[in-house]
């Protein structure tokens, strides 16, 4: 018997065993397979010496499976089975923007907030998708995409965005939440004059935190500091201060404990803009710009959709070294 390996059995020898098998004939077989019977028979005859086993039976009137045989035909059957469903699972998606697991982050001050308003949209329109959401900061997050454990991300601008295709989605601005009883309750409201003592951050390294400071104009050290945007509403509740909330976190109805106000900025006030962010690498460029277009498309209310055209410059946005030109990728 000739020394076995995988690399030399062929799906190809085991159609022309399943074929005979089927047909019980070996000029049948050939026909079925469109070879010659010379070719199936010496095909046939080389795995046979290959598996050290004889699987037919040959006579003038018929052909008949061994007990060897019977045991390889079945075993036959199931790998070429397989093989087909390799082949079928390679095809299903052609037709589908972006189909498989997809392993989405997002920035912890948009995702437990976005994530429940866009999903069931996202499923609807990405049947094949099989996500796997997460949150962390940013550059967790873009740590996680650099060196793929992450497959696309939801960022905020600007991120240094080398090796990355960044696509703006939507701009979504900044609320100010007090006090009912605090001075900024009532009245004009400016961002640049709101820094001070009573202004409450997250905690640094987080982008919002210098989103906070740049749009207040405050000090890198100012105010107190809270781990989480629930936590900061509590500590306004509490009459510990104030501070700004994205818009998609901060509540649509008026405070129920009747502690915290929650008000506008004029056009033009503080804000962010939300991006999804993929290696640039990625083979799924496409579907991934698609589900790019997707979210921009559905731009959540009380955001303002980036446009199509500032969108498809990849990586917008001042990187943090101060350089304001577009990011590369």
């Amino acid at each position: 018997m000739q020394s076995m390996h995988v690399a030399g059995l062929s799906l190809r020898d085991l159609e022309y065993v399943v074929a005979i098998a089927d047909e019980t004939h070996f000029g049948r077989a050939a026909e079925r397979c469109n070879v010659s019977q010379p070719t199936l028979s010496v095909q046939v005859r080389k795995l046979e010496e290959t598996l050290g086993l004889v699987l037919f039976e040959r006579s003038n009137r018929r052909v008949l499976l061994t007990e060897a045989g019977q045991a390889i035909v079945r075993q036959a059957r199931i790998v070429l089975a397989e093989a087909q469903r390799l082949l079928a699972m390679a095809s299903e998606g052609r037709g589908s923007p972006l189909t498989g697991r997809l392993v989405l982050a997002a920035i912890q001050t948009l995702g437990p907030y976005y994530f429940p308003l866009v999903l069931r949209r996202l499923r609807a329109e990405f049947p094949m998708l099989s996500l796997a959401l997460s949150e962390a900061r940013t550059a967790e997050i873009l740590e996680g995409v650099r060196d793929g454990r992450i497959d696309a991300a939801l960022v905020s601008l600007p991120i240094p965005a080398s090796g990355l295709t960044v696509s703006p989605l939507f701009e979504e601005p900044f609320l100010l939440a007090c006090p009912t009883d605090h001075a900024l309750a009532e009245g004009a409201l400016d961002a640049r004059r709101i820094a001070g003592p009573d202004l409450l951050l997250l905690d640094e390294g987080n982008c919002l935190r210098d989103q906070t400071i740049a749009a207040c104009g405050a000090g890198s050290v100012t105010g107190r500091h809270a781990t989480s945007l629930e936590t900061l509403r509590s500590m306004v509740a509490a009459g510990a201060g104030y501070t700004l909330l994205p818009a998609l976190a901060a509540p649509s109805d008026p405070d129920p404990s009747g502690l915290v106000v929650t008000r506008r900025f004029a056009a033009g006030g503080p804000g962010r803009t939300v991006a999804l962010a993929w290696r640039s690498s990625d083979p799924r460029a496409g579907g991934l710009a698609h589900l790019a277009a997707f979210f921009r498309s559905h731009a959540p209310a009380g955001t303002a959709a980036c446009r199509v055209e500032a969108a498809a410059a990849s990586g917008l946005g001042p990187d943090p070294s101060g350089d304001s030109r577009p990011q590369a990728v």
